[in-house]
């Protein structure tokens, strides 16, 4: 609502003056949206139903913004590289209330007039206006079926679901051109996602925290617990570490390592890329647990000292050695180790749900540099295999370079530095799971199995 007093700027609302602020660290400060949000809520101490609008027009908003710019775009009167940020973050914040949202036009957009004052963008209110009057003269599906016209079928996936069309066509060549299943996979992925607790193994029982936080059994992890809303750092068991936040696909492929059959001892374990810990903990807890005469000894090693301290703290009621250093180069133990998780750093595209501002960052270019990285990665984790030792390779991206291209990449590399190794059916690690399809290898999706789209080879050096 406006002030009463005439020249006198509105009040601010504070849901839409959070959502602006976040647009804005996003944007300008490179910002990632999942760590600015929460602790602006509770910075403004926003409680109930202005939390909830806030979270939905912040999220919403930079999910939606790359094709929100193509639709503003067709409704200025000149580039939009040419409005000012501030002024832009505003009509996407506009654009989006009137176009996924149930919010009434009239409100949508005088509110969005009202926020221009209130940030002292007063003298855009008639730009404003006048802009938005002319987005809410179609639908989204009218205005992403007219951005469509000439297009490929894909670019129409695309723009339906808020992607980036080189990224609908990475998620289309994963499904094997099925464009059905693609455009099923991708407004899945542009849904918010459920949050997922694991019960750490031997800390807490899953139907613990099942009482506790009020979830769900997860459908395919033994310890996974699937939350229909909810902070779960205020959890007990979470802020006591018996319980941690780890989407139920990563589980599935920490799980995976260890169910692996094995010739031989099983003693020595290794994360190789550990950061920031989530993985290495259910390693460390099932090797705890587990039925082995002697508990097996859980290395991690993390690039980075900062991140080295998270797989730290994620690991603190277990032994784990953490090492700090380039994985690439790290040495082979006399014998080698006996199972070796590579959770490769990867583009991410996998969990764009959960990132909101990642699928309008990230660039082809990033897949091909990623991709030469994990060629390395991958290598050095066969080498520090030992012959009969298996490796589970893992990335959160379903982008064929990142997964399958790559497994073969490696294999015609062949040479001293690469070992031979088998490729194993990985879909007997995964019992339970459906729609798993012909394997070998698995790839998890949203809209199959409600998580990450996480994709698992596993390999056994010879």
């Amino acid at each position: 609502m406006t002030s009463g007093r005439p020249g006198r700027a509105p009040a601010p609302d504070p849901p839409r003056q959070l959502a602006y602020e976040l647009l804005r660290a996003v944007d300008e400060n490179a910002a990632y949206a999942n760590l600015v949000l929460p602790a602006l809520i509770t910075e403004r101490k926003l409680t109930g139903r202005d939390a909830a609008l806030a979270t939905e027009l912040g999220y919403g908003t930079v999910r939606a913004s790359g094709t929100l710019d193509e639709i503003v775009s067709r409704c200025v009167d000149r580039p939009l590289t040419e409005v000012d940020p501030p002024v832009r973050y505003l009509l996407e914040l506009g654009a989006y209330q009137l176009l996924r949202t149930r919010i009434p036009p009239h409100a949508a957009v005088g509110t969005t007039v009202d926020l221009a004052r209130a940030t002292g963008n007063g003298r855009a209110g008639g730009f404003l206006n006048a802009v938005l009057r002319r987005v809410a003269a179609d639908d989204w599906h009218g205005w992403t079926e007219l951005l469509s016209v000439g297009g490929s079928p894909v670019r129409r996936l695309a723009l339906r679901s808020a992607h980036p069309e080189w990224i609908a066509a990475a998620f289309a060549d994963a499904l094997d051109g099925d464009l059905a299943e693609t455009e099923a996979a991708l407004l899945a992925d542009d849904l918010r996602p459920q949050t997922h607790l694991v019960a750490w193994p031997g800390r807490i029982d899953r139907s613990e925290l099942i009482a506790e936080s009020g979830g769900t059994a997860g459908p395919y992890s033994p310890y996974a617990v699937r939350l229909a809303g909810g902070d779960p750092a205020s959890f007990e068991a979470v802020r006591h570490r018996r319980a941690g936040v780890q989407d139920e696909g990563s589980q599935l492929c920490a799980l995976a390592l260890v169910q692996a059959p094995l010739v031989g001892r099983d003693e020595r374990w290794l994360d190789l890329c550990s950061g920031p810990g989530g993985k290495t903990a259910i390693l460390a807890a099932l090797a705890a647990t587990g039925p082995y005469s002697s508990a097996p000894v859980v290395t991690a090693n993390e690039l980075h000292a900062h991140r080295a301290e998270l797989v730290r703290k994620s690991t603190a009621a277990w032994q784990v050695q953490i090492r700090v250093g380039d994985a690439r180069t790290m040495p082979v133990p006399d014998g080698g180790y006996d199972r070796v998780l590579l959770d490769a750093p990867c583009t991410g595209l996998g969990a764009l749900r959960r990132r909101p501002e990642a699928r309008w960052r990230r660039r082809p270019d990033d897949v091909r540099e990623l991709a030469d990285l994990q060629v390395d990665l991958l290598a050095a984790a066969l080498r520090l295999a030992r012959p009969g030792g298996v490796v589970a390779y893992v990335t959160c991206s379903p982008h064929p370079a990142e997964t399958t291209e790559l497994i073969d990449r490696v294999a015609a590399a062949g040479g001293a530095d690469v070992p031979a190794f088998e490729v194993s059916d990985a879909r007997a690690a995964f019992p339970g799971v459906d729609q798993l399809g012909a394997g070998p290898f698995v790839q998890l999706w949203p809209h199959r199995h409600g998580t990450d789209a996480m994709f698992c080879a596993l390999l056994r050096r010879i």
